[in-house]
Formats: C-alpha cells, structure tokens, sequence
C-alpha cells in the first residue's frame, strides 16, 4: 500500500526543479508509505511513490523496472494473485530481481501491452512509462479500491494518489468546479470522472489513462454482465459455490508480512469475511469493532457475538460525542475533498484503533452492492406499486400523513425513511434512487444556491448517472441500480472513505468482496437469488449460513451511521452556527443565508430532522476552509 504521484510534459519541455517538486508531492501523502520514498526523473516524466512495506520488506522497493530497465512503474495497492502470475511469466523466460508483488507489472506488460489489465486481481493505481515507446499508461483496479487523480496544467498532466498532491505542485490551481459542487450537494460525494477542484479529474474505476505522442486517451478496460447464461443453479448448488469462491478470496487477501486483522461490524458481511479468515489462517485472527454510547447506533454487542462464535481475539473501541467533536477538525485538515458520509469519522476512528494492533486489515465492503443489500433495493419495489395508487389519494392523504409524522432522531428511523420515499416518489427512476441516498434534491438547490451558481452550472445533476446506464447490460431495475451504485456510490463514497481514512494513519484495508470473481458470480445469479421478497442478501445468507450465528444473519441491516441529529443540536450546535453563520454564507457566495437559517431553526426545533443537508453542508465549510480559502 502506497501513494503514488508524477507527471508528464506533453509539449516535451524539461521541468526545472523536478525533483525537488516530486519530493514536495511525495511528502504530502508520506502519511500513505511512512516507510520509505522512490523517485524517478528522465527528461519528460517523473514518477514518484511513498511505500508502506506489506510485501517483500527488505527487497520491495519502488519504481521497479522490466529486465532492460526500459519500462518504469509505481503502485499504490496490492496485486493478490501475483505469485500464480509470476510463476506463469516465469515459464516465458521473465526474470524477477524482488519478490514484491509490483514487479509483475513491468513484465506483464512486456508480455500482453495495455490487456494487462485482463491478468491482475488487486486493488491498485499505477503509473508504467514505456522509454521505448515514449508512452504513459497508468490504470486504477475494477472497482476503485484505490483512488487516481489527474489533471493538465501548463502542458503538463500531472497525477497523484489525492488531489492535495497535485497541489503541491506549483503548476497546479486551486478553484472550485461548481458543476462539482451541486453534485456534491445531491450524492453526499463528487462522482467521477469530476473532483471539486476545477480541472483535476478522478480516473472512474476500471479505466485506463495513456499518453502517447501528446495525445490523452481515457478507456474502460473492464464491465461486469449481468447476461444469465441459461444454465442457472439451485439456490443450494448456488450457495455452495459461492461460498468456496468467497472463501477463496478471502484466502488471497491474507497474504501478509506484517499483522493482519479483521474490522467486525457485527453485520453479515464483515462477519462472513471473519469466518473465512479464521479458516484459513494459522494463527488465532484479530478482530476489532467500534461501539457507540447511543444505543440505535451501537451494533458492538453483535460484533462481539461474533467473536465469541468464531473463537478471535477480539479489540472494542467507543465514540462518544467528545471525541467525535475532536475528529471532525482533524478530519477537515485531511479530507481534501468534500465527502458527508458521516460514517467517515467512526470509520477513521476505527482505522486509528486497529493500526496499533496490526499494518494490514479485511473487511466487508461491496457486499451490499452486490448481493442487492441496502434497504433501496426493496424501495424500487414498493415504490412500483406505490405508483399505482391514484394521485389525489397519494398528494391528498398519505404524502400529508407521512410529513406529519413525529420526527426521531434515532438511526435510520420509519419517520426519515418515509419521508424521503414520498418525497422521491415523482422522480425518474435514478433521480428517485439518489434521492434516497442524498442530501439535496434538485428543488432543494433552488432555494439553497444562490442565483450566480444556478446561472453558471447545469442543473441536469444526474446526467452520468443515466448514461453510465447505457454501458450496462442488465436488464433488471434492481440490477441497474446495482450497477450504478458500485460505479458511483461504492467507488465514490464507500471505497473513497476507507481509503481516506485508513490511510491517513498508514493502514491498509481489503476488501474480499470486490474479487471480481465474487461479484461478476452473483451478476450472473438472478435478481431473486439475491432480493428474495423483502430479505436482501438472500444468497450470500445461504452460504455463509454454516459459519454464523443464526441471530447475525436475521438481524436487519443497520448501517455505520453516527447520531448526526442529535449532535447538531447539542456538542457540534456551535461549530454549525460558526461554518453556517449568515455574514460567512453571504462572503462566500454559494449559498442563501436565509434558506440555511431556515433549515437550522427547523432542526434545532425538532419540527424537522435537517442532519443530512446541514452535515453536508458543514463537510463542505470544513474543506473549503482548509484546502480552497487559503
């Protein structure tokens, strides 16, 4: 696990100073590879990377090099099967001088160019120069496990693991992209390929960036199909090979040459990825979860369930109001793009806990995207035959009703949830879904931007969202909503908070789940193998039902949430008045001070739970400040 970062200059000029500006991007994310730095300079490229020593500690230094030293590469990541592939490229007469899984990289591409890609299973970012060729290829892993930024300024494209490295460097600008912003304020994160910062892109998950001769070429090298291949197995023979594959994913990421854990929610997902590791590893396994003092939000005693089942060597941590307050500032000086999941701070909390325990951990993410998890799923259904009720009866007596419900602030209560899936309810179908998922909704943000932004901005918020839709092959509502939310919500927001937060204090997290041999399995399943009436996860429940509690796998989902509401009107109430203040709100220039006020007397009244904008509103106030203002 690393950091990596570099350019290269497009109108074959020599950088002045390259190294020394390397050097400055490198340390900007030493908090990725505290072990050690790699540089490397020729004429036109600079390649530069921070390492955190997993695999081959005393030989696996970076940039490594093919045989001739003609092909350049760093990596941030990991490369699981690259023991079965440097015995395969070894059979051709390839030569490794390290037995760190990077060197493959140059070989393989020696031996298949750009369709590398097809032979790797990781979670990755490179940068691979090509001296020959004068060509720059750098890709990021299938599902975005590991982020990739890039932009051109003054003829040059420079790149790095996250976009204050790209500020580190002189050339680079500071400005805010707009469009960016209203998307912001509608995902809760600013999905690819845009970032906040205008002319600095994200490279989607699964793509490919190349220059050759100064010409920029961005492709996807990967899909995931949903085409059924008309032999579909019994939800038994199902089950079976679907935990053997599972169970074999897990196995791959244990590999290790430093401790290794497990982050135990208590939820079916990371308890599945704690029972595979127990199976397979020699020594007792590490787990650790997080408690919270707030009884609807705190699933510590099923992480614990767990542990006591599975026989590990369990570590608890508790988030309480206090520290939480002292996270939230220390996030802003890291988090240098805005990101309002506020399961962040108990997942950066968690990171700090388990990394005096251990360097390397597994948990369960993507689960939920692929084997059709989050309660949404089943929302689309309802909403199909909520759509069938009479529209006076809906507008006249149930859309009253539900608003008028007592407002809770407990974790993901039937008042919240109700009343945004009315609210959603004359939506298409992916603003509906969204919808559900964000903040603000396209109406909402004609009454909080100012007149400027709306003027200068594109209010078609969900653009890339229905295109991303015409690549996919499935069928399927439930599936196409899947699609999407790996694409957009689980590389964008899910991965990009682990990532985030595990690195910022050099802990490398792994994610079974996302084997491409899991999810392109339960693809192909049908849609009721994985939401079955009203159980998500039918499938995934099925397999792993032998290893687990039978009490972990019938509770319903939870979620990693923290007591947004509760805190905005006690410890955090000062912080919002301060980022949220009238005469700051109008200097700005983004947003209307009055529709703002009106949002946080509403909340502060309980007449309406407003957490969720004034969250994401905060999270943008708190990047603003550290990393556009100054």
């Amino acid at each position: 696990m690393c950091g990596i970062a570099g350019w290269i200059n497009l109108e074959n000029k020599t950088s002045q100073n390259g190294e020394a500006v390397l050097h400055r991007m490198c340390e900007r994310m030493k908090h990725r590879g505290p072990d050690s730095e790699g540089l490397w300079l020729d004429e036109r490229v600079a390649l530069g990377m921070r390492r955190l020593s997993i695999i081959d500690l005393a030989t696996g230094e970076q940039p490594v090099f093919s045989e001739d030293k003609q092909i350049v590469v760093v990596m941030n990541g990991e490369l699981y099967n690259f023991r079965e592939v440097r015995a395969e490229l070894e059979k051709r007469g390839h030569k490794f001088e390290t037995n760190t899984d990077t060197e493959i990289l140059p070989h393989l591409y020696e031996e298949y160019g750009e369709a590398m890609l097809e032979h790797i299973n990781g979670m990755f970012a490179f940068a691979l120069w090509d001296r020959r060729k004068e060509k720059l290829l750098i890709a990021r892993d299938r599902f975005g496990e590991k982020p990739l930024f890039y932009g051109v300024f003054e003829g040059k494209l420079i790149f790095a693991s996250e976009p204050k490295v790209l500020l580190e460097n002189p050339s680079v600008k500071s400005e805010i992209n707009l469009d960016a912003l209203r998307s912001f304020l509608s995902f809760d994160y600013v999905p690819a390929p845009a970032s906040i910062y205008k002319g600095i892109f994200k490279l989607p998950a699964a793509h490919f960036l190349s220059v050759e001769n100064g010409e920029i070429n961005v492709r996807r090298y990967w899909n995931l199909s949903f085409q059924k291949n008309g032999n579909t197995p019994s939800v038994e023979k199902a089950a079976e090979e679907l935990r053997e594959i599972l169970s074999d994913a897990v196995r791959m990421r244990l590999v290790s040459d430093v401790p290794l854990g497990v982050l135990l929610s208590g939820g079916v997902d990371s308890s599945t990825v704690a029972a595979f590791a127990v199976r397979h590893s020699s020594e007792k396994v590490k787990t650790f979860s997080i408690g919270f003092e707030e009884d609807s939000f705190d699933e510590s005693k099923y992480a614990r369930e767990v542990a006591e089942h599975l026989k590990t060597e369990h570590y608890e941590d508790r988030l309480s109001v206090e520290r939480a307050a002292d996270l939230i500032s220390e996030i802003g000086t890291w988090l240098d793009e805005p990101l309002s999941d506020g399961s962040l701070i108990p997942t950066f909390l968690l990171s700090r806990f388990v990394r005096k325990h251990v360097t390397v951990a597994l948990g369960g993410d993507g689960g939920d995207e692929i084997f059709a998890g989050y309660p949404m799923y089943l929302g689309h259904r309802i909403a199909r035959i909520y759509d069938k009720i009479p529209r006076f009866l809906r507008a006249g007596f149930i859309e009253p009703f539900v608003n008028n419900l007592p407002v809770s602030t407990k974790n993901l209560s039937f008042d919240y949830k109700a009343k945004r899936f009315v609210a959603a309810s004359k939506y298409d179908v992916v603003t509906r879904h969204h919808s559900w998922f964000g903040s603000f909704s396209i109406d909402e943000q004609k009454s909080l931007l100012n007149r400027e932004v709306l003027e200068t901005t594109s209010g078609d918020i969900y653009k890339g969202a229905k295109d991303l839709l015409k690549i996919t092959d499935a069928a399927d509502e439930i599936e196409r909503m899947q699609f999407l939310d790996m694409n957009f919500y689980m590389a964008e927001d899910i991965l990009t908070k682990v990532d985030r937060a595990s690195m910022a204090v050099s802990l490398e997290v792994r994610a079974p789940f996302l084997d491409p041999r899991v999810a392109q399995y339960a693809a192909r399943l049908p849609v009721d193998y994985k939401l079955r009436g009203r159980k998500g996860k039918y499938i995934l429940k099925k397999a792993v039902a032998p290893l687990l509690p039978k009490n972990i796998l019938q509770r319903p989902k939870k979620g990693f949430g923290i007591p947004i509401a509760e805190w905005l009107k006690g410890r955090l109430n000062p912080l919002m008045h301060d980022l949220l203040a009238p005469e700051r709100l109008r200097n700005q220039g983004f947003f209307d001070e009055k529709f703002v006020g009106k949002l946080i007397r509403e909340h502060e009244k309980g007449t309406a739970s407003h957490h969720k904008q004034l969250w994401t509103l905060l999270v943008f106030q708190l990047w603003y400040d550290n990393f556009l203002r100054k």
